[in-house]
């Protein structure tokens, strides 16, 4: 077997490049994924642009599909040559915070002030993959506690039908659930990317009677039609809060779900909640946000604001797979553009700049 391997690593602000590094050893509660396919996040283009902070030469990503090419030692019930993937977020589930219910939390810590740029902020070792250790825009991913986050991919999906599983789709599905949805609800998404698709494809499932779509890109927001939107709102064509006032008779929404990660967005959020409503947040944030004292009524509206990062781990997974399967939703859609990872900086220019109605580029090493 080769002993190096072609990987895309955090080089400096602005610069991520394609190097050569050693393959990983395998110890016995990993396993030594080989990639078939991977995408960029969001977040990796946080990175990018230092507004996220990782180690220089850091191997990035964290959406893993592929083969297992070795097992560790004490890895059971999974054979060499299976394909699988793996939940960006891959806890050990022996924390503290796994214990206490919240896995994806799994080793919390804090960054100093100043190294962020902001005021310090918790990271999540839960999340390690490209965060705390190399990712997966590589030709080989190390996955740790291997029996705890690997997930077989079942018979007959392709790599691109269950690439979202690991994040966008985990992460929008959790928005959905942490909205506290029931059925008959009136739910509006802001933001109609990767994870606000998956957001409103989530709320569906769980029952809204009524999802409104927010975005300002018209493609964007039929695509959110395809998964499950029954209005569509451009915020470039009108007030969206007015709008949504009038849609629900001045009752305003049971739940909101803010995908961006905008102070814009958060507010708008808040401003159309009903008393009692649920603003369930899933942006990555990267200044302080103001709550404003009208739309949180003075503290006194009953209001409920939840955060989440997507929750892994194999059972996650499969279930997540179990709803692909299941013909309730395809996320194949979202796959727009294929690039192999020689290529994947041309890839980042394309996203991080989301030109030519790029939603998820598939990466093929």
């Amino acid at each position: 077997m080769a002993t190096m391997m072609k990987a895309a690593v955090f080089v400096e602000k602005n610069r991520i490049e394609v190097v050569d590094k050693p393959i990983p050893d395998v110890g016995a509660n990993d396993a030594l994924i080989r990639i078939t396919t991977t995408t960029i996040c969001g977040t990796d283009v946080h990175i990018l642009k230092g507004e996220y902070p990782v180690s220089k030469g850091l191997t990035i990503g964290h959406e893993p599909v592929g083969v297992i090419e070795k097992l560790g030692s004490a890895v059971q019930g999974y054979t060499e040559g299976q394909r699988v993937i793996a939940g960006a977020i891959c806890p050990n589930f022996n924390s503290y915070a796994a214990q206490d219910g919240a896995p994806s939390q799994d080793g919390s810590y804090l960054i100093p002030q100043g190294l962020c740029g902001c005021h310090g902020f918790k990271a999540t070792a839960g999340w390690r993959f490209g965060n705390l250790i190399d990712g997966t825009q590589a030709e080989f991913v190390l996955v740790p506690d291997a029996q705890a986050n690997l997930a077989p991919i079942p018979d007959g999906l392709t790599d691109e039908q269950v690439l979202m599983c690991p994040d966008i789709m985990s992460t929008g599905f959790k928005g959905a659930e942490n909205a506290n949805i029931r059925i008959g609800d009136t739910v509006v998404v802001f933001a109609q990317g990767p994870i606000g698709l998956c957001a409103t494809a989530g709320a569906r499932l769980l029952g809204a009677s009524t999802i409104i779509a927010v975005d300002g890109n018209d493609h964007r927001l039929g695509i959110a039609k395809k998964m499950g939107a029954d209005l569509t709102l451009n915020f470039k064509n009108c007030d969206v809060v007015d709008e949504i006032m009038k849609i629900t008779g001045g009752r305003g929404v049971d739940s909101s779900i803010e995908a961006l990660g905008t102070q814009a967005t958060f507010e708008s959020a808040l401003r159309v909640l009903k008393p009692g409503g649920t603003l369930s947040s899933l942006g990555v944030y990267s200044s302080d946000l103001t709550i404003p004292l009208s739309a949180f009524a003075a503290g006194l509206g009953d209001h409920r604001i939840n955060t989440a990062l997507c929750p892994g781990g194999k059972e996650r997974m499969r279930r997540l797979m179990n709803v692909v399967a299941s013909g309730r939703i395809d996320l194949g859609l979202m796959v727009t553009h294929q690039f192999k990872l020689d290529d994947i900086v041309a890839a980042y220019e394309l996203f991080a700049n989301q030109r030519d109605g790029v939603l998820k580029v598939a990466i093929k090493p």
